[in-house]
């Protein structure tokens, strides 16, 4: 039996917002940078309309900043202090999906998390530090959904990706996949303190 899941097909309007999204991690867009709705619809073949539906999401996520007369624009850099609390709002997220999930991942469900794993190395060994932080925050998303479903993503999200704007945490391809497969072990033998102990090693 083929086990294997069929691949997502993404709408016109999520590939946009993947594409914008990958600019903005890999800071060909850099903070602060204007938006221009004619600039971006002409480079992706569409009306402005699903311009303006990209926008208003990647505004929610925190990627870009929206006002009234101004346009949009990548949101800035935190300072220190906030980038602090966004780190620790992010891990106390964190650590309460993984006391959620004492005893409650599959075998489907860790499977899953070992090709999540195997992308992040991958991503690590073609060089691809975009595609390293999507593995890496692919991999903790499934995490935090199979805690709470969409309602955690949804709080959860925004942190995560506002932080990427300053992200300057560089790791090796074996220390990075280390510390998440040291959460994923712990998971998997229901040490739910040492799965706590291992995201607050990782998120930092």
């Amino acid at each position: 039996m083929n086990t294997s899941k069929p691949n997502r097909i993404l709408s016109v309007k999520d590939q946009i917002a993947d594409q914008i999204r990958s600019d903005i991690i890999s800071g060909d867009l850099a903070p602060n940078t204007k938006l221009n709705e004619k600039e971006m619809a002409d480079r992706f073949g569409v009306s402005r309309g699903p311009i303006r539906d990209v926008i208003l999401q990647l505004s929610k996520e925190g990627l870009l900043i929206s006002k009234n007369n101004c346009g949009a624009s990548v949101n800035s850099i935190l300072d220190v202090k906030l980038q602090r609390l966004m780190i620790k709002l992010r891990r106390d997220i964190e650590v309460y999906a993984v006391e959620q999930l004492k005893d409650k991942l599959t075998e489907q469900a860790f499977t899953e998390l070992d090709n999540l794993l195997a992308d992040l190395q991958n991503a690590f060994i073609k060089e691809d530090y975009t595609q390293v932080t999507k593995s890496d925050i692919a991999f903790h998303k499934y995490l935090i959904n199979k805690a709470g479903g969409d309602e955690l993503v949804n709080l959860w999200y925004p942190y995560v990706m506002r932080m990427r704007l300053n992200y300057k945490r560089i790791t090796s391809s074996s220390e990075c996949v280390a510390e998440h497969k040291l959460i994923l072990d712990a998971l998997r033998s229901s040490n739910i303190s040492g799965a706590i102990k291992a995201i607050k090693a990782n998120i930092r």
